[in-house]
């Protein structure tokens, strides 16, 4: 039987602005990580409406909706490990160390996969307000078993 194959979708820094662009590139995922800088809880009950969504809390994540929200997060998807966390340089651990083969970080506004130690790191960029001159982003994973496959997505908006 081949592996089973999981789309995730990935957003970051929305900043209380959930673009229609963004809703659309989600769609058809099974499940959405936001890597923190929401700004507000109807950012991430919106996008519960396309799937289930884990996020952690971001620099500009306050009040009791946010202190809901862990610094970090691990998701197990299939037989992948994935660790959350807002601003990358605030992470302690060695990922590749503990078990994960992929982390999802946000704050720079800048979308990235870069592959280092055996572990992915994707940044999906910012989904809200454009900042700097870096473009509109999401981000998909895709997992295949143990293999997984990362993209950019540049919102047209």
């Amino acid at each position: 039987m081949p592996p089973q194959r999981h789309l995730i979708g990935l957003i970051s820094d929305t900043h209380g602005l959930l673009r229609p662009e963004a809703m659309r590139a989600l769609e058809g995922v099974e499940m959405i990580l936001h890597a923190g800088d929401a700004d507000t809880p109807e950012i991430l009950e919106k996008l519960n409406r396309i799937a289930p969504v884990t996020a952690v809390r971001g620099n500009v994540d306050h009040g009791a909706w946010a202190n809901k929200l862990r610094m970090t997060e691990v998701v197990e998807v299939g037989e992948v490990n994935i660790y959350m966390i807002h601003i990358l340089e605030n992470m302690f651990i060695n990922p590749q160390a503990a078990g994960m083969q992929v982390v999802i970080s946000g704050h720079s506004h800048f979308p990235e996969i870069t592959l280092a130690n055996g572990v992915l790191y994707v940044n999906p960029g910012s989904a809200g307000r454009r900042r700097f001159n870096n473009p509109v982003s999401v981000g998909r994973l895709t997992i295949t078993g143990n293999e997984v496959a990362a993209e950019i997505i540049k919102l047209d908006v």
